[in-house]
């Protein structure tokens, strides 16, 4: 016998995407609603530590020196912060915003896996798919890497002499370089008149000014700038906006 296809009729279709609207409008209120709630508790866990370590020894932070050291570089990482609040969380969405913000080690690990996670799916940032894969795939990063550090904790004496080894030196140091590095060229590629110049420009300024490669979050709104600069160029050179 012939299989059968269900048509949705045109007048379904409305109906069906406001009940999907709806479903995902929910589910982000308890996104936003227990990330909250991790987030507070988190901050409250990190900064209270050394008040409670120092209430069980006696003593307490010196706050005019934790002041002086916060005003010395805290300017710094608060545009940094900014910096990646805007360009990370939509392409993490929600879920995923939350979980890496509060694990951690976005750069590294983070965000690399929620961008593979997305292009091997097929969905694209800002769709409640790329929020759905987003958040899984971050929350199976974080526990890989809480198992991983568990074992490393626990192997760390026996693995010790390996580690330390000087033949394995070089690659511990370039470890990140080629992650990102893999990563870039995939998509560099695909736009390379408008990664060349914010490459060739970061690049000259790292290896003029090497005290800038600490502040590598910072340096993303000018490279990031340039690029948009480029692209919108780049639009308007092909006719962009025109009816």
């Amino acid at each position: 016998m012939k299989e059968e296809k269900t048509v949705l009729a045109p007048e379904a279709l409305p109906a069906a995407d406001s009940e999907k609207q709806a479903v995902f409008e929910a589910y982000n209120k308890g996104t936003h609603l227990f990330g909250r709630i991790a987030s507070v508790i988190t901050l409250v866990l990190l900064l209270g530590v050394p008040f409670v370590i120092g209430g069980y020894l006696g003593t307490g932070p010196d706050l005019k020196a934790a002041g002086s050291g916060f005003l010395a570089i805290g300017l710094v990482w608060f545009v940094s912060c900014i910096a990646e609040w805007l360009v990370y969380t939509p392409m993490l969405g929600a879920g995923g915003g939350y979980l890496a913000f509060i694990t951690g080690n976005l750069i590294n690990m983070k965000i690399p896996c929620a961008v593979n996670a997305r292009d091997i799916v097929g969905v694209k940032a800002g769709t409640p798919e790329n929020e759905i894969i987003s958040t899984l795939s971050i929350a199976t990063s974080s526990l890989v890497t809480i198992l991983v550090l568990a074992l490393g904790v626990a192997l760390l004496i026996p693995l010790q002499p390996l580690l330390q080894s000087p033949a394995l030196a070089p690659a511990f140091d370039n470890v990140v370089p080629a992650l990102f590095g893999a990563m870039a060229y995939k998509y560099f590629r695909r736009n390379l008149d408008v990664a060349a110049l914010p490459l060739l420009v970061m690049s000259l300024l790292f290896i003029l000014i090497p005290g800038l490669i600490s502040s590598t979050s910072f340096m993303i709104l000018p490279s990031g700038a340039l690029a948009i600069a480029l692209a919108w160029l780049k639009y308007k050179k092909a006719g962009g906006g025109k009816q």
